[in-house]
């Protein structure tokens, strides 16, 4: 072998790149830059392969296999003014750029953005999802982005793009003005009118928005707690209804607990039926400096306060427990042990939920 054929056998003659990590940019390594004319190029599928001369992008080549000649090179032809005959070594920097989309990257708030809300004010809230991007024009993505370095990871640029992400989002959110409790309702629309939105930020850098959604927008917890508390009082609804309620749920729990005997059910009774008559003197009460306190209103009059009695009508008082008039015992109150109701002397089936007396 002479000298000659031994320094054409340095020149690079294979120039490929298999993709084993999470890089988008790779830089072939070609030794001194030289590569033999006639050299056999392989670039695979979601792959695309940049050829510069002295810094400046001589040629981009998409997925298939080329022989580097004068004729398959053009614009690196025109740069070169070949002097030699096609087997002379010529200089450049290969990159290959990986094409792929790059899925699940995340996105988040990094700090909570403050919005304003019809219902509850100014908030703040936070949000947080995932996207999918890929490279479109891998020339610009050199250009804009990556320029010379060696190789570049979707991590070099995941801070950057979230950034873009966050701002964007928080812009169409606060043009929506979608209320805080519907936005859920929203987060498919939401991220379709994001992806449209933040498109053209992207493929300014060479790239492609491919993907993006919104997996959850949270408020700060005292907010939560606020919304709880709301939806309690929601839930509670009819006051006298909810006294009831209580008062069955006594009685069932006193039942179902021989041990506590009547005092336990007593208990019960007394602290359903105060809680009623302060939920019911506290939303009949007028506001204002003329409202009577509570230790100044009227005291309820004996008839009122009487109730009949069941043999010949007479009014009893509270204190009275038989009848100073004929002696007849005064009727025993009865509840519904179902939903609470009175229950009058006589009745078989409750007239409110039809429960047997």
């Amino acid at each position: 072998m002479g000298l000659f054929s031994f320094i054409r056998g340095q020149f690079i003659e294979v120039i490929e790149w298999t993709d084993n990590t999470n890089e988008i940019v790779h830089q072939f390594p070609v030794y001194d830059k030289a590569i033999k004319m006639g050299a056999q190029l392989t670039v695979r599928e979601s792959q695309a392969a940049i050829f510069l001369n002295e810094g400046q992008i001589a040629d981009v080549f998409g997925p298939g296999r080329y022989i580097l000649s004068t004729e398959n090179m053009p614009v690196l032809t025109a740069l070169k003014s070949w002097k030699y005959a096609f087997n002379s070594p010529f200089k450049a920097d290969v990159y290959f750029v990986n094409t792929r989309n790059f899925t699940d990257q995340k996105w988040g708030t990094t700090n909570p953005i403050m919005m304003r809300d019809p219902e509850f004010g100014a908030i703040r809230m936070r949000g947080f999802g995932s996207y999918a991007f890929r490279v479109q024009d891998p020339a610009l993505f050199l250009k804009e982005i990556f320029g010379t370095q060696s190789s570049f990871t979707a991590d070099q640029i995941g801070g950057y793009l979230k950034s873009v992400i966050v701002s964007g989002l928080t812009d169409l959110i606060g043009e929506a003005k979608i209320p805080i409790m519907d936005i859920a309702l929203h987060y498919d629309e939401l991220s379709a009118a994001a992806q449209t939105k933040l498109e053209p930020i992207f493929n300014g850098m060479g790239l492609s928005l491919s993907g993006f959604f919104i997996e959850n927008i949270s408020l700060p917890e005292e907010v939560e707690k606020m919304i709880d508390r709301k939806s309690s009082m929601n839930i509670a609804g009819n006051l006298d209804q909810y006294m009831k309620f209580q008062a069955a749920e006594s009685l069932r729990e006193a039942a179902n607990n021989p041990d506590g005997g009547l005092a336990g059910t007593g208990a019960g009774l007394g602290a359903g039926m105060a809680m009623g008559q302060i939920f019911g003197q506290a939303m009949h009460m007028t506001p204002g400096p003329s409202a009577p306190s509570p230790s100044a209103a009227p005291a309820p009059s004996a008839a009122e306060t009487t109730e009949p009695c069941g043999s010949c009508g007479h009014g009893l008082k509270p204190s009275e427990k038989f009848c100073p008039e004929c002696g007849t015992p005064r009727p025993e109150k009865k509840f519904c042990t179902e939903c609470g109701g009175a229950l009058e002397p006589g009745m078989k089936f409750c007239p409110n939920c039809g429960t047997k007396a």
